[in-house]
């Protein structure tokens, strides 16, 4: 174009994004590069840097492996200058690093990806805990030293809630009563915030709770038939029971005391939340103090 000037060397200058991108490739020997679909336009950004590479830097262009957009769920592509955008940052704040990977390997590059911070997230997370989802994309998301928990992301979303404020040591107490492995502290602890984090900023409000410290008004409205069911599940969970045995359990009380499943279901999170839906019950209660939730279910049973 016939342009010349002078640039100071002194870090106030730096290439035209257009020039930048080509003179990055020699530098740093790229010989592949992911870019998204609007660089790959034509006469787009990929275009000029495949003549800015060999006609000025004499240098052959990588490979080009175009990829769709990440989107949103329900709010569309996101892209930082529409403002429609999650970061990395905010995105390892809920999600562990290995499985922000694999969401991202798992997809083919020409299809977008779709990020749902609501309640698929949970899905997504327990799908790589599990193994059950792409295996190649599960082997490539991994780094040495990381391995996926035991401890399902769901199950964690419910014990933080059930620990409160009372502290990491009475969460690990929690999760042991579920007869979890509770000794890889740390990645405990991380799954522990994760699990906070979403909690506070994307989880939908019924997956919320809060285990109350006195009966909830609602108890007192119980029929007959609710009162004798807490009463035989108290009498029960004396003995001890696995969160399995619980859940199974319900349903026999239900036969035994007229009601259907889910009105059990209902008198049971009504009076230990005050509300008509909860976790899974069986591991829920399994996870609380068995003497508290005695007391409670004689109490409300009155």
């Amino acid at each position: 174009c016939g342009s010349s000037g002078t640039v100071s060397m002194k870090g106030t200058g730096k290439l035209n994004w257009r020039v930048d991108w080509p003179a990055r490739w020699p530098l740093f020997g790229t010989t592949v590069e992911p870019f998204g679909k609007d660089h790959a336009t034509a006469g787009g950004s990929y275009d000029t840097g495949k003549r800015i590479a060999r006609e000025i830097y004499n240098y052959e262009p990588p490979y080009p492996i175009v990829y769709e957009w990440i989107m949103l769920k329900g709010k569309g592509a996101m892209h930082s200058s529409t403002g429609l955008a999650i970061s990395i940052n905010d995105m390892l704040e809920i999600v562990p690093p290995e499985v922000l990977r694999y969401l991202i390997i798992r997809q083919k590059p020409e299809k977008h990806i779709e990020f749902d911070p609501g309640l698929s997230f949970l899905n997504l997370i327990d799908e790589y805990d599990q193994v059950e989802g792409d295996k190649r994309a599960y082997q490539l998301s991994r780094t040495q030293g990381t391995k996926p928990s035991k401890i399902p992301f769901r199950h964690m979303v419910t014990a933080v809630q059930i620990a409160d404020d009372r502290g990491f040591d009475y969460l690990l107490t929690v999760l042991k009563r579920t007869d979890y492995d509770t000794s890889d502290v740390e990645a405990i602890r991380q799954r522990a915030n994760n699990a906070r984090n979403w909690l506070a900023k994307y989880a939908p409000l019924f997956v919320k709770f809060k285990v109350q410290e006195t009966i909830p008004p609602q108890v007192k409205s119980f029929t007959k038939e609710q009162k004798l069911a807490l009463a035989i599940l108290a009498d029960e969970l004396e003995h001890g029971m696995s969160g399995q045995e619980i859940h199974d359990n319900l349903y026999k009380i239900a036969e035994e005391t007229g009601l259907d499943g889910k009105q059990v279901f209902e008198t049971v999170y009504l009076a230990l939340l005050g509300l008509k839906s909860g976790p899974r019950a069986g591991h829920f209660l399994a996870s609380l103090e068995k003497d508290f939730i005695v007391k409670r279910f004689k109490e409300a049973s009155l």
